[in-house]
């Protein structure tokens, strides 16, 4: 292979500064306000293992052998990273369509695939940063293995493409700051809670478990939880399968966004 056909970094970068730009700007926004944007979540959340794990562990020994306290976990920290990752892009956008700071950025000569990742990597990158922390908050007082890191990687993953698209998406379309706080009150976080995060779905009676399997969140739960415990609701194939779809179906419809301008463009 020839040098010539591979561009060096200083060159990519170079060719990619709008988009260095845009992303850097977003981790920015995210890390000033690091004690609203990380700190808060990780706290509420670590609340929710002691509350939860430590007090109910007494009464709720295991669940498919597994201690309870461990196994509220994954969900935890899957409802901690989506909401952060859905709620970072659903305000960024929002507020750079409100203070037409949007209208800059699609003039500049970004094609619309930079543009809609750049304003979509803050909620990724603030994710990230709270399912770390989240887990070496946990770590003292709960003990958690990954199990099985490949499945973990692809399901974080495809959380926080789908979270973070969803936002962006809800940002074009939202016309006051309430409509991304009603989608994530109204269906992100129950959903989440209905998906299995403090209970194991199969313990449900009929027609509930059955039900359950209509909410998408009890997909992605059950395969991160499979990624830390090693063990899942249903076949970690079939849970990031569905997952994958959604995914690709959300991400397809912020890319249209984008790429005809569509409640974007004045």
């Amino acid at each position: 292979m020839s040098t010539a056909a591979v561009a060096p970094p200083s060159t990519l970068a170079a060719r990619r500064r709008g988009l260095i730009a845009l992303a850097a700007r977003e981790t920015h926004r995210v890390l000033k306000l690091w004690s609203q944007t990380i700190a808060a979540p990780v706290l509420s959340s670590f609340l929710f293992i002691l509350v939860f794990g430590l007090s109910l562990g007494g009464r709720i020994r295991s669940i498919d052998g597994v201690p309870y306290e461990t196994f509220i976990v994954p969900g935890l920290v899957t409802m901690a990273m989506v909401q952060a990752a859905f709620s970072n892009n659903s305000s960024s956008v929002f507020q750079a369509r409100f203070d037409r700071y949007i209208n800059d950025v699609l003039a500049s000569p970004m094609k619309p695939w930079e543009v809609n990742l750049g304003l979509a990597l803050g909620g990724v990158v603030r994710a990230l940063l709270i399912g770390a922390a989240l887990l070496a908050a946990t770590a003292l007082v709960v003990d958690v293995h990954v199990r099985e890191p490949l499945a973990l990687a692809v399901a974080v993953a495809l959380a926080l493409a789908l979270f973070g698209a969803l936002g962006v998406v809800v940002g074009v379309y939202a016309q006051s700051w309430d409509h991304p706080a009603f989608v994530q009150n109204i269906l992100i976080l129950p959903l989440t809670f209905l998906g299995g995060v403090f209970y194991s779905v199969q313990t449900l009676p009929s027609p509930w478990q059955e039900v359950s399997h209509a909410n998408p969140m009890f997909f992605l739960v059950s395969a991160i939880r499979y990624g830390f415990l090693g063990s899942s609701d249903v076949s970690v194939a079939l849970a990031l399968g569905v997952t994958a779809a959604l995914t690709a179906l959300v991400v397809g419809w912020s890319a249209w966004l984008f790429r005809t301008g569509h409640r974007l463009k004045p």
